[in-house]
């Protein structure tokens, strides 16, 4: 992690998860003074204090539906990684306000509080499903990255950096399809995909990692980051796994799942537009005009149309092989293969 966290404190919402784990660990790494996971799982956040054996790990239990708890949460704190969110498709879908408690007043919570403590930056997690959203969680999401971005238009004063990051399908975080998917081959059973022309960007939790860390180090007022990926299908991804795990179980079409898209989006025409390329990663400008209309209908951006949208069906996509090169890189996938007695590297599979 970069220089400027030595001595600093941390807070993680939703810091039992997935994200957080790996985020916690990296930080550990450096020589933070604290590192605060705030989450409303105390049962998790046992789990994750004897996994994690470090004395600057300190846990908070609250919500981020509640004010009060997180403003305590975020005193004398540095910086925020705010992660915590309701992510599930289909769940938000049946209780969409739910998501809009969580994903967007809870958001309002954290950055309000933020300001309130001085805290230096706030870097919000986002999805692909927040562009061009069809779901209720995609449409929270959305929400929140115009609640991080509003911070700064409402507030030029401010001492506190909000900035977002966005990205696709994180691998074996809780809710991907890989561990579902060797748990079907370990069981004897098929594997069963929803549509397996569906496309998804790929990324690894340690990829998601540097994405925020890489906001940290240069977030202006309301940017939002998006690292750049190549893609595959679900059936590719599907057949990847299989040939690691030397498995001949069939691939079973379910159909698709409640408002589920063919492919996502990273990023929009109208945001590349206005975007830096930064190698890795492309930092969208937050667009900064204020309530003078004249400025929304009688000025336009003639570049719009020079640009494509960011899509998991139009950018370069991964064969079989480079996924399996990919899935090799998660520990967690190495491990599994282990248990099974297989190879755990390209140079052995071959």
């Amino acid at each position: 992690m970069s220089e400027s966290y030595d001595g600093a404190r941390v807070l993680v919402t939703g810091g039992t998860g997935s994200f957080g784990h790996t985020v916690a660990r990296k930080l550990l790494e450096r020589d933070v003074s604290e590192i605060r996971i705030f989450s409303r799982d105390e049962a998790k956040q046992d789990l994750m204090r004897h996994e994690i054996k470090d004395s600057r790990l300190r846990f908070y239990v609250g919500d981020v539906r509640d004010y009060d708890s997180v403003e305590r949460a975020t005193r004398d704190v540095d910086f925020i990684f705010h992660a915590a969110a309701l992510k599930q498709v289909p769940s938000c879908e049946f209780f969409p306000m739910e998501a809009v408690r969580t994903n967007v007043h809870g958001s309002e919570n954290v950055v309000r509080a933020a300001d309130r403590n001085g805290v230096s930056s706030v870097v919000a997690l986002s999805t692909d499903k927040a562009v061009y959203p069809v779901n209720a969680m995609g449409m929270s999401k959305a929400l929140m990255e115009k609640v991080a971005q509003s911070h700064g238009l409402n507030n030029p004063n401010t001492a506190t950096t909000v900035s977002c990051v966005r990205y696709g399908n994180v691998m074996y975080s809780r809710g991907s399809v890989i561990p579902l998917f060797i748990r079907q081959i370990k069981s004897g059973g098929d594997i069963t995909v929803t549509n397996p022309d569906m496309t998804r960007f790929m990324m690894s939790l340690a990829h998601s990692v540097d994405l925020v860390e890489f906001a940290f180090r240069n977030a202006h007022q309301g940017d939002l980051f998006v690292r750049k990926a190549k893609a595959t299908s679900i059936g590719t991804l599907a057949q990847a796994v299989l040939n690691l795990f030397r498995s001949d179980a069939k691939v079973e079409v379910i159909g698709t799942r409640h408002a589920e898209k063919l492919s996502e989006a990273l990023a929009t025409r109208e945001e590349l537009s206005r975007a830096r390329d930064m190698g890795d990663y492309f930092r969208v400008v937050a667009d900064n005009r204020d309530l003078n209309y004249s400025v929304y209908f009688e000025e336009g951006d003639v570049t719009q149309s020079r640009f494509e949208d960011y899509d998991s069906h139009t950018v370069d996509q991964m064969a079989v092989s480079e996924v399996e090169e990919l899935l090799l890189t998660l520990p967690e996938v190495r491990a599994e293969l282990r248990a099974a007695g297989l190879p755990e590297s390209r140079t052995e599979q071959a």
